[in-house]
């Protein structure tokens, strides 16, 4: 598989005795980035873990292979469970190190660079307050096994920051940090929100289209020719005929991409934009009844992500993040499936422990957590 998607909480704003607030992981064959950690994340983590070693042998979850924490907002339903699990990990002597993302606005951005105070009108929710926050109470290098990278983005301008928490100051970075990974990347995609917000695309490398053997072989072509024009090398016959190396390949085949919302009003520049994704989780806070609120807020309604999931070109649309008064998912189901019953999207309804599994082919799978292991 391309990628394994867990999430771990459907709740907005606050838990209810079915759904914990934000947390999901993308795992690749790369490594494992987490987005979002609201409150209780480390036991829900946890628990994931062990469900997998119960009902689901091979797979597994592992901190040690997780590389990033990639925060949408600042919203405590989506970040308040962060600094305790980063303590668990501590606890747990490990090693490698960890980076940390989050967005911030050009204002906050540009008074932490000259050394100013966070302005007194940015919210109480901006993360450059929690960042320190929690560098005071623990998250630094001093005080953990492991190191620890403190970055901030201004995502429309594509300016990033870093905390010094060994100098108590922060520099400007050439450009946003990334994993150690060959053939996957994190992209920030800017959305619509109350505070300063973003969704996080995890996208894999395009792949070169496949060697044509049989045409290499009518060429009468040796292993080092072959191993030359497989390699994208053009190579030049004794007779003087030219080979192109394009010529012996198929077609490209596009990079996967994952997209996880955050909280946003539908149609978010930073995911419309894009021509194309494999699975795009959107929030859907409200059903249409309640469509006014999710304006007033800045949320999304469940026919909204759909219209979104539309314009990016998904493939798949999985719907979270319901409010505590929509009792059964299948209500916003219904709404978002009426929006795209004249497209190719497929579309499914996210509850706490589900996973979404994404093929290499871009195939797509919904696995439902059913209280004993995993069901299609």
């Amino acid at each position: 598989m391309a990628f394994d998607v867990h999430v771990l909480g459907t709740a907005s704003a606050r838990p209810t005795s079915k759904r914990q607030v934000s947390g999901s992981i993308i795992k690749c064959d790369e490594g494992t980035v987490v987005i979002d950690a609201g409150e209780g994340f480390q036991t829900r983590f946890a628990n994931q873990r062990k469900n997998l070693k119960l009902f689901e042998k091979g797979t597994t979850l592992k901190t040690v292979k997780i590389d990033a924490v990639c925060l949408t907002h600042g919203h405590l339903d989506h970040t308040w469970g962060l600094l305790p699990w980063l303590q668990s990990m501590s606890l747990d002597n490990r090693e490698n190190p960890l980076l940390v993302l989050g967005p911030t606005s050009v204002e906050v951005f540009d008074s932490l660079l000259n050394n100013q105070q966070i302005p007194d009108q940015a919210p109480p929710a901006e993360l450059a307050r929690q960042f320190r926050y929690w560098q005071s109470l623990g998250g630094n290098h001093e005080a953990l096994s492991y190191p620890i990278r403190w970055v901030l983005g201004d995502i429309e301008n594509n300016r990033w920051l870093e905390f010094d928490t060994q100098q108590n100051s922060v520099h400007q970075l050439q450009g946003m940090p990334q994993p150690n990974w060959k053939n996957n990347k994190l992209c920030p995609l800017k959305t619509n929100h109350s505070v300063p917000s973003c969704a996080w695309m995890v996208e894999s490398k395009a792949k070169s289209g496949t060697f044509n053997r049989m045409k290499a072989a009518e060429n009468r072509l040796d292993d080092v020719q072959k191993g030359a024009l497989a390699s994208g090398q053009d190579i030049e016959l004794d007779d003087g005929t030219k080979l192109h190396a394009a010529d012996f390949r198929g077609e490209p085949k596009n990079g996967l991409r994952v997209i996880i919302s955050g909280d946003t009003a539908e149609l978010a520049p930073g995911i419309t934009n894009l021509d194309n994704c494999d699975l795009l989780i959107h929030e859907a806070t409200f059903v249409e009844d309640a469509a006014k609120w999710a304006d007033d807020f800045l949320h999304s309604t469940a026919t909204g992500a759909a219209r979104t999931a539309v314009q990016c070109g998904a493939r798949h649309l999985a719907i979270t993040h319901y409010s505590s008064r929509t009792k059964d998912s299948g209500e916003p189901l219904r709404e978002a499936q009426s929006i795209l019953q004249d497209s190719a999207i497929s579309c499914s309804a996210l509850a706490d422990g589900d996973r979404i599994i994404v093929e290499n082919d871009g195939q797509i799978v919904h696995l439902f957590w059913n209280g004993n292991g995993w069901s299609r």
